[in-house]
């Protein structure tokens, strides 16, 4: 996607340096910043301390942190310390794992000395994969947008509620939730996006700002004012990311999704999640018993970032030695999913749905 007119992924390999670059997400929206990563330490913080987020990064991050630590020293040693390493950054988002099984399962066969090569080359597969899988959620997730603008009167815009950021910046381009509404946008059909805040690092603005870039009206509210918007018929689709999808459809995402899908459910709203099939934990079947859940900082609880006089800074905004509880995840159960946007269709919430897409991966 653009950032002034000028393409950009979310993270690359620069074709003359060979470093790994990334935008840094710490700063947005007030700053754009492109940072290297060299070592497997600066892999390792980007993905615990959110330079990168969002389940699809953070896998495509681990690979390309696998083939930098293979560069440095290809041994079955180090290959287990940095696997290690990066797999203990983020508990949630199960495409992390799942990037680290799959440099397991190519790179450990090989002789050392042929692993760095295969590793790029596998990172670069991650990276390019990553980009079709949302551009083709974008294409089916687009269906569900026409339907609904075809009932409209002409030029009336069909209203969508995301939550957290499931943009390019969560993926190496297009998004899975906003894909949908890129495809809608750019085929002229008219939309309009209420973007939830989505405390605490208010990802919303990260979604907002993605959106401005690309010209698509939209409006950011407070997170709990999506129940009443679907009251007053003011929502006509709710479009969300997920981190972790049980096989029976259950659907880990930003915690206050479960609430979004409550209200949805209340208002006979259409509630869909876009979900890449990487992000599916083919091992687990009940989300809200099985699925770990992130407890980060309270810092991020206590504080806000923005700006002051110009400048980036952190605001205290609680009482002094009020504890903060910061569960970063919630469990949204399949009932109450109308349905999954992924890139071999869209199906319900359901073991049945899922089997029915995705027969290769359920046995």
């Amino acid at each position: 996607m653009k950032v002034g007119g000028v393409h950009y992924r979310s993270i690359w390999r620069d074709a003359q340096s060979g470093a790994v670059r990334i935008i840094d997400q710490r700063w947005l929206p007030h700053e754009f910043k492109v940072v290297n990563l060299s070592a497997l330490e600066d892999f390792e913080v980007a993905i615990r301390d959110m330079w990168v987020r969002g389940a699809p990064l953070i896998g495509a991050t681990a690979a390309y942190g696998m083939a930098e630590a293979m560069t440095r020293d290809p041994s079955d040693v180090n290959f287990e310390h940095s696997s290690t390493v990066l797999n203990a950054t983020r508990p949630t988002a199960v495409n992390l794992a799942w990037a680290l099984a799959r440099c397991r399962a190519t790179l450990l066969p090989l002789p050392p000395e042929n692993r760095a090569d295969a590793a790029w080359a596998l990172a670069q597969e991650v990276f390019e994969e990553d980009i079709e899988i949302n551009r083709r959620i974008g294409e089916n997730g687009l269906a569900l947008i026409r339907e609904i603008a075809a009932k409209k009167p002409a030029g009336e815009p069909v209203n969508l509620l995301t939550h957290c950021n499931a943009g390019w910046l969560a993926t190496v381009d297009w998004g899975t939730a906003t894909s949908p509404m890129y495809h809608a946008y750019n085929e002229g059909v008219p939309i309009h996006v209420w973007v939830d805040e989505t405390r605490p690092r208010n990802q919303g603005a990260l979604t907002a700002w993605e959106l401005g870039e690309h010209g698509i009206p939209h409006t950011y509210v407070v997170d709990n004012a999506g129940g009443h918007l679907m009251q007053r018929g003011l929502v006509d689709l709710v479009i969300t990311g997920t981190d972790r999808t049980t096989a029976r459809g259950d659907v880990c995402n930003k915690i206050g999704t479960y609430l979004k899908a409550l209200a949805a459910h209340d208002n006979g709203v259409p509630f869909y999640v876009a979900l890449p099939s990487p992000t599916i934990d083919w091992s687990l079947q009940d989300g809200v018993a099985e699925i770990p859940i992130e407890d980060r900082p309270e810092a991020e609880i206590t504080h806000i970032q923005g700006l002051q006089q110009g400048q980036i800074g952190d605001v205290q905004i609680t009482p002094q030695g009020t504890p903060g509880g910061n569960p970063a995840f919630d469990v949204t159960p399949n009932r109450l999913v109308t349905g999954l946007i992924t890139e071999r269709g869209i199906c319900d919430a359901s073991a049945q749905g899922l089997a029915g897409l995705f027969p290769d991966k359920t046995h």
